[in-house]
């Protein structure tokens, strides 16, 4: 595996918007990327404003099938990092390649420990003039358990 087109991206204390939208126009230019520490991502708002975004539009829709079969919503940070990506990604099939490119994630993994990692100015959370929560305690309040290794 080629190394020249691959980044790392370290998501500590960044935006969560605009460190996706910064990502998805790497996927799109045929980076593969690796975002690491995906849990310490922020989201800007207060906690409560913020959890109760995501439990209205996450875990507020309802399906009328058997809950066997309702369709499964992201609570982990990774796959809420991996659905605000695919959000600003083309809904075609060089999207789906690009989001097959993308790998997020939680703390930096083994194999990634010795790589450089880069970080986007414009998306620091230092910018923001109110508060922010973080994407593990929003994922903690949807029902994410953790990581079990």
């Amino acid at each position: 595996m080629s190394t020249a087109r691959e980044v790392v991206v370290d998501g500590t204390n960044m935006i969560l918007g605009r460190l996706a939208s910064r990502v998805a126009k790497l996927l799109l230019e045929g980076y593969r990327v690796h975002v690491v520490n995906v849990e310490k991502v922020v989201v800007s708002g207060s906690k409560n404003m913020v959890v109760q975004s995501y439990k209205r539009t996450i875990l507020g829709v309802r399906s009328h099938m058997s809950h066997k079969w309702r369709p499964k919503r992201p609570r982990s940070p990774v796959r809420l990092f991996k659905k605000t990506v695919w959000g600003m990604l083309p809904k075609n099939n060089r999207g789906l390649e690009a989001l097959r490119r993308l790998k997020a994630y939680i703390g930096v993994p083994e194999s990634l420990k010795g790589r450089e990692a880069i970080q986007f100015p414009e998306a620091s959370a230092s910018r923001l003039s109110r508060p922010g929560v973080t994407l593990a305690v929003i994922a903690r309040e949807l029902g994410w358990r953790g990581v079990t290794r």
